[in-house]
């Protein structure tokens, strides 16, 4: 039985390796917001320092969700023809790149960044991942990107 739906091709035992991914910076960025929130409220120490160990972490997976991400991208034709992809993709991208220069203004100036501009990026990171997740959720949902086809092995 033969299908129209793009099909996965970076997977491990046919479970498709971007959305085991991509929760781990998705979780990161947003405990990066919350502990913002927290630490203007009360300036700790340690609360700025989980926000630079989660941005780290967050932007680690990230790249790991990016490759498998591209490979799902490049390894059928038919996503890359999904306006939907480029719009996930391009805001991922735009995300990741917001939170590197969150991270690295942190490292450089300090906890006085989390009030002069860290807050505002990890909001905006936030925002924009929501946008991401709902064109990432039409590829799943609308056109069965990463889904187990009928006439697939189990």
């Amino acid at each position: 039985m033969g299908t129209n739906f793009p099909r996965t091709t970076a997977q491990i035992g046919g479970h498709p390796i971007h959305p085991m991914l991509v929760g781990f910076p998705i979780v990161l960025f947003i405990a990066t917001l919350v502990c913002d929130i927290v630490f203007w409220r009360n300036a700790s120490d340690p609360v700025y320092q989980i926000t630079c160990w989660a941005l780290g972490i967050g932007l680690a997976f990230a790249a790991l969700a990016a490759v498998a991400g591209v490979i799902e991208f490049i390894g059928d034709k038919r996503i890359a023809r999904l306006a939907d992809a480029w719009w996930h993709a391009g805001t991922n991208v735009i995300v990741v790149v917001i939170e590197a220069v969150n991270l690295y203004m942190r490292l450089k100036d300090g906890s006085t960044f989390v009030t002069s501009g860290g807050l505002a990026l990890s909001a905006v990171a936030v925002l924009l991942l929501v946008f991401s997740g709902w064109k990432g959720g039409s590829l799943v949902f609308r056109y069965r990107v990463g889904v187990r086809h009928d006439d697939e092995p189990i």
